[in-house]
Protein backbone atom coordinates (compact mmCIF):
# COMPACT_ATOMS: atom_id res chain seq x y z
CA UNK A 1 0.00 0.00 0.00
CA UNK A 2 2.73 2.05 1.02
CA UNK A 3 4.73 1.43 -2.27
CA UNK A 4 1.50 2.12 -4.28
CA UNK A 5 1.04 5.61 -2.51
CA UNK A 6 4.80 6.61 -3.43
CA UNK A 7 5.02 5.85 -7.09
CA UNK A 8 0.97 7.24 -7.43
CA UNK A 9 2.93 10.92 -5.85
CA UNK A 10 5.18 10.36 -8.40
CA UNK A 11 3.46 10.33 -11.45
CA UNK A 12 1.38 13.09 -10.17
CA UNK A 13 4.43 15.25 -9.61
CA UNK A 14 5.56 14.17 -12.81
CA UNK A 15 1.93 14.83 -15.08
CA UNK A 16 2.28 18.33 -13.26
CA UNK A 17 5.57 19.21 -14.28
CA UNK A 18 4.54 18.28 -17.95
CA UNK A 19 1.65 20.60 -18.27
CA UNK A 20 3.86 23.52 -16.54
CA UNK A 21 6.50 23.18 -19.55
CA UNK A 22 3.84 22.93 -22.33
CA UNK A 23 2.48 25.86 -20.72
CA UNK A 24 5.61 27.57 -20.82
CA UNK A 25 6.23 26.52 -24.59
CA UNK A 26 2.86 28.11 -25.51
CA UNK A 27 3.39 31.49 -23.46
CA UNK A 28 7.03 31.55 -25.41
CA UNK A 29 4.83 30.64 -28.78
CA UNK A 30 2.38 34.07 -27.92
CA UNK A 31 4.91 36.09 -27.60
CA UNK A 32 6.22 35.80 -31.47
CA UNK A 33 4.10 38.51 -32.29
CA UNK A 34 1.03 39.24 -34.77
CA UNK A 35 2.99 38.66 -37.58
CA UNK A 36 4.03 35.32 -37.10
CA UNK A 37 -0.03 34.03 -36.94
CA UNK A 38 -0.84 35.94 -40.41
CA UNK A 39 1.83 34.15 -41.76
CA UNK A 40 0.91 31.25 -40.25
CA UNK A 41 -2.95 31.34 -41.34
CA UNK A 42 -2.14 32.82 -44.61
CA UNK A 43 0.31 29.97 -45.50
CA UNK A 44 -1.89 27.12 -44.87
CA UNK A 45 -0.73 24.31 -47.77
CA UNK A 46 -4.76 23.74 -48.32
CA UNK A 47 -5.00 27.68 -50.10
CA UNK A 48 -1.64 27.40 -51.77
CA UNK A 49 -2.30 28.35 -55.27
CA UNK A 50 -1.19 25.70 -57.99
CA UNK A 51 1.44 26.83 -60.72
CA UNK A 52 0.82 26.67 -64.32
CA UNK A 53 3.65 24.76 -66.24
CA UNK A 54 5.72 27.57 -68.12
CA UNK A 55 5.74 26.54 -71.44
CA UNK A 56 2.04 27.35 -71.31
CA UNK A 57 2.65 30.71 -70.50
CA UNK A 58 3.12 33.52 -72.72
CA UNK A 59 6.78 34.36 -73.07
CA UNK A 60 8.20 37.49 -71.84
CA UNK A 61 11.05 38.45 -73.97
CA UNK A 62 13.43 41.53 -73.79
CA UNK A 63 14.56 42.65 -77.22
CA UNK A 64 17.81 45.07 -77.58
CA UNK A 65 20.10 46.19 -80.27
CA UNK A 66 22.62 48.29 -81.81
CA UNK A 67 23.43 48.93 -85.66
CA UNK A 68 25.72 51.35 -87.00
CA UNK A 69 26.65 52.65 -90.79
CA UNK A 70 28.59 54.44 -92.74
CA UNK A 71 26.22 57.27 -94.68
CA UNK A 72 27.14 59.39 -97.71
CA UNK A 73 24.18 62.18 -96.26
CA UNK A 74 23.88 61.62 -92.64
CA UNK A 75 20.88 63.66 -93.11
CA UNK A 76 18.61 61.52 -95.33
CA UNK A 77 19.51 58.55 -93.40
CA UNK A 78 18.51 60.42 -89.84
CA UNK A 79 14.88 61.23 -91.95
CA UNK A 80 14.19 58.39 -92.60
CA UNK A 81 15.08 56.90 -89.18
CA UNK A 82 12.53 59.84 -87.67
CA UNK A 83 9.85 58.87 -90.53
CA UNK A 84 9.76 54.94 -88.91
CA UNK A 85 9.66 56.54 -85.38
CA UNK A 86 6.42 58.17 -86.12
CA UNK A 87 5.06 54.90 -88.40
CA UNK A 88 5.67 52.20 -85.83
CA UNK A 89 4.27 54.22 -83.14
CA UNK A 90 7.95 54.65 -81.96
CA UNK A 91 9.75 57.20 -79.50
CA UNK A 92 13.54 58.40 -79.47
CA UNK A 93 14.85 58.61 -75.61
CA UNK A 94 18.77 59.75 -76.58
CA UNK A 95 19.53 61.67 -79.56
CA UNK A 96 23.41 62.71 -79.52
CA UNK A 97 25.21 64.12 -82.23
CA UNK A 98 29.17 64.46 -82.84
CA UNK A 99 31.58 66.72 -85.02
CA UNK A 100 34.66 65.00 -85.62
CA UNK A 101 37.44 66.95 -88.02
CA UNK A 102 37.06 63.92 -89.99
CA UNK A 103 33.96 62.42 -89.68
CA UNK A 104 29.64 63.53 -88.47
CA UNK A 105 28.26 60.58 -86.29
CA UNK A 106 24.67 60.76 -85.33
CA UNK A 107 23.43 58.21 -82.34
CA UNK A 108 19.91 57.69 -81.91
CA UNK A 109 18.44 55.47 -78.96
CA UNK A 110 14.88 54.85 -80.04
CA UNK A 111 12.25 52.36 -77.87
CA UNK A 112 9.95 50.25 -79.99
CA UNK A 113 6.77 48.26 -79.18
CA UNK A 114 7.99 45.12 -79.56
CA UNK A 115 5.64 43.46 -82.38
CA UNK A 116 7.25 46.26 -84.21
CA UNK A 117 10.66 45.67 -83.70
CA UNK A 118 11.88 43.72 -86.91
CA UNK A 119 9.52 45.92 -88.85
CA UNK A 120 11.23 49.66 -87.72
CA UNK A 121 14.46 47.61 -88.09
CA UNK A 122 14.16 46.76 -91.50
CA UNK A 123 12.96 50.21 -92.48
CA UNK A 124 15.02 52.64 -90.91
CA UNK A 125 18.27 50.42 -92.11
CA UNK A 126 17.03 49.90 -95.99
CA UNK A 127 19.69 50.83 -98.56
CA UNK A 128 22.47 50.18 -96.03
CA UNK A 129 24.98 47.97 -98.08
CA UNK A 130 27.08 47.20 -94.84
CA UNK A 131 26.82 47.82 -91.26
CA UNK A 132 29.99 48.32 -89.18
CA UNK A 133 28.73 46.74 -86.60
CA UNK A 134 25.35 44.67 -85.32
CA UNK A 135 24.10 43.22 -82.43
CA UNK A 136 20.92 42.03 -81.56
CA UNK A 137 20.01 40.11 -78.35
CA UNK A 138 16.73 38.59 -76.97
CA UNK A 139 16.80 37.60 -72.91
CA UNK A 140 13.84 35.66 -71.91
CA UNK A 141 12.65 37.31 -68.52
CA UNK A 142 9.27 34.88 -67.77
CA UNK A 143 10.89 33.23 -65.09
CA UNK A 144 11.61 36.66 -63.33
CA UNK A 145 8.45 38.00 -64.46
CA UNK A 146 6.54 35.33 -62.61
CA UNK A 147 8.30 34.88 -59.84
CA UNK A 148 7.83 38.60 -59.18
CA UNK A 149 3.93 38.25 -59.99
CA UNK A 150 3.89 35.36 -57.44
CA UNK A 151 5.79 37.59 -54.84
CA UNK A 152 3.94 40.81 -55.37
CA UNK A 153 0.20 38.47 -55.06
CA UNK A 154 1.98 36.46 -52.07
CA UNK A 155 2.69 40.24 -50.04
CA UNK A 156 -0.96 41.60 -51.48
CA UNK A 157 -2.68 38.60 -49.66
CA UNK A 158 -0.35 39.00 -46.70
CA UNK A 159 -1.69 42.81 -46.05
CA UNK A 160 -5.05 42.04 -46.56
CA UNK A 161 -4.65 39.36 -43.76
CA UNK A 162 -2.96 41.85 -41.73
CA UNK A 163 -5.73 44.53 -42.18
CA UNK A 164 -8.15 42.09 -40.99
CA UNK A 165 -5.85 41.36 -37.72
CA UNK A 166 -6.11 45.08 -36.96
CA UNK A 167 -9.70 44.67 -36.29
CA UNK A 168 -9.31 42.22 -34.09
CA UNK A 169 -6.54 44.19 -32.23
CA UNK A 170 -7.54 43.97 -28.70
CA UNK A 171 -4.85 46.16 -27.50
CA UNK A 172 -2.55 49.70 -28.27
CA UNK A 173 0.74 47.50 -28.24
CA UNK A 174 -1.11 45.04 -31.16
CA UNK A 175 -2.03 48.09 -32.89
CA UNK A 176 1.12 49.30 -33.28
CA UNK A 177 3.09 46.51 -33.96
CA UNK A 178 0.41 45.27 -36.73
CA UNK A 179 0.55 48.80 -38.66
CA UNK A 180 4.22 48.49 -38.18
CA UNK A 181 3.92 45.29 -40.01
CA UNK A 182 1.58 46.64 -42.82
CA UNK A 183 4.12 49.89 -42.71
CA UNK A 184 6.62 47.14 -44.01
CA UNK A 185 4.91 45.11 -45.91
CA UNK A 186 4.01 48.33 -48.01
CA UNK A 187 7.17 48.98 -48.35
CA UNK A 188 8.20 45.88 -50.20
CA UNK A 189 4.91 45.71 -52.25
CA UNK A 190 6.42 49.13 -53.67
CA UNK A 191 9.80 47.81 -54.71
CA UNK A 192 8.34 44.82 -56.23
CA UNK A 193 5.38 46.79 -57.89
CA UNK A 194 8.75 48.82 -59.41
CA UNK A 195 10.32 45.97 -60.36
CA UNK A 196 7.85 44.27 -62.45
CA UNK A 197 6.53 48.08 -64.42
CA UNK A 198 10.55 48.13 -64.98
CA UNK A 199 10.00 44.48 -66.71
CA UNK A 200 6.32 44.70 -68.27
CA UNK A 201 7.86 48.13 -69.93
CA UNK A 202 11.29 46.84 -70.93
CA UNK A 203 9.37 43.40 -72.74
CA UNK A 204 6.38 46.04 -74.31
CA UNK A 205 9.35 48.41 -75.73
CA UNK A 206 11.91 46.97 -77.37
CA UNK A 207 15.41 49.34 -77.46
CA UNK A 208 17.28 49.81 -80.52
CA UNK A 209 20.60 52.26 -80.98
CA UNK A 210 21.55 53.26 -84.79
CA UNK A 211 24.45 55.26 -84.75
CA UNK A 212 25.11 56.62 -88.73
CA UNK A 213 28.65 57.69 -89.41
CA UNK A 214 29.38 60.61 -92.47
CA UNK A 215 33.32 60.57 -93.07
CA UNK A 216 34.85 62.96 -95.55
CA UNK A 217 35.82 62.52 -98.96
CA UNK A 218 39.58 63.50 -99.25
CA UNK A 219 38.85 66.43 -101.84
CA UNK A 220 36.18 67.57 -99.22
CA UNK A 221 38.95 66.91 -96.26
CA UNK A 222 41.43 69.47 -98.52
CA UNK A 223 39.18 72.13 -98.95
CA UNK A 224 37.96 72.18 -95.33
CA UNK A 225 41.22 72.07 -94.19
CA UNK A 226 42.27 75.27 -96.72
CA UNK A 227 39.49 76.98 -95.58
CA UNK A 228 40.25 76.31 -91.91
CA UNK A 229 43.10 77.82 -92.68
CA UNK A 230 42.03 80.73 -94.49
CA UNK A 231 40.01 81.45 -91.45
CA UNK A 232 42.65 81.40 -88.93
CA UNK A 233 44.71 82.83 -90.85
CA UNK A 234 42.05 86.47 -90.98
CA UNK A 235 41.54 85.52 -87.39
CA UNK A 236 45.27 85.71 -86.65
CA UNK A 237 45.53 89.14 -88.44
CA UNK A 238 42.56 90.47 -86.49
CA UNK A 239 43.89 89.75 -83.42
CA UNK A 240 47.29 91.14 -83.78
CA UNK A 241 45.63 94.55 -84.60
CA UNK A 242 44.29 93.82 -81.24
CA UNK A 243 46.75 93.14 -79.46
CA UNK A 244 48.78 96.88 -81.36
CA UNK A 245 45.28 98.47 -80.23
CA UNK A 246 45.69 97.56 -76.11
CA UNK A 247 49.36 98.51 -76.06
CA UNK A 248 49.48 101.40 -78.13
CA UNK A 249 50.25 103.39 -75.33
CA UNK A 250 53.85 101.78 -74.58
CA UNK A 251 54.97 102.00 -78.93
CA UNK A 252 54.22 105.93 -78.66
CA UNK A 253 56.45 106.12 -75.48
CA UNK A 254 58.97 103.83 -76.89
CA UNK A 255 59.02 105.55 -80.37
CA UNK A 256 59.60 108.86 -78.47
CA UNK A 257 62.48 107.77 -76.75
CA UNK A 258 63.92 106.27 -79.73
CA UNK A 259 63.52 109.82 -81.40
CA UNK A 260 64.92 111.42 -79.06
CA UNK A 261 68.02 109.14 -78.32
CA UNK A 262 68.86 109.57 -82.27
CA UNK A 263 68.26 113.12 -82.11
CA UNK A 264 70.81 113.37 -79.55
CA UNK A 265 72.95 111.73 -80.90
CA UNK A 266 73.36 112.99 -83.84
CA UNK A 267 73.34 116.67 -81.95
CA UNK A 268 76.10 115.49 -80.18
CA UNK A 269 78.56 115.08 -83.06
CA UNK A 270 77.29 117.90 -84.41
CA UNK A 271 79.20 119.74 -81.36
Amino acid sequence: MIYFAKNFYVIFLFTILSCSGNSGSFNYASEEGVSNLAEAEYLDPATEPTSEPIDQIERKLITEGRVSFETSDIETSRAKILQAVNKYKAYISSDEEFNYSEELRNTITVRIPSENFDYFLSEATKGVEKFESKEINVRDVTEEFLDVQARLKTKKELETRYLELLKKADSVSDMLEIERQIGQLRSEIESIEGRLNYLQNRVSFSTLTLTLIQRSSKENEFGKKFKNGFVNGWNNFIYFFVVLTNIWPFILVMVIMIYGIIWYSKKKKKS
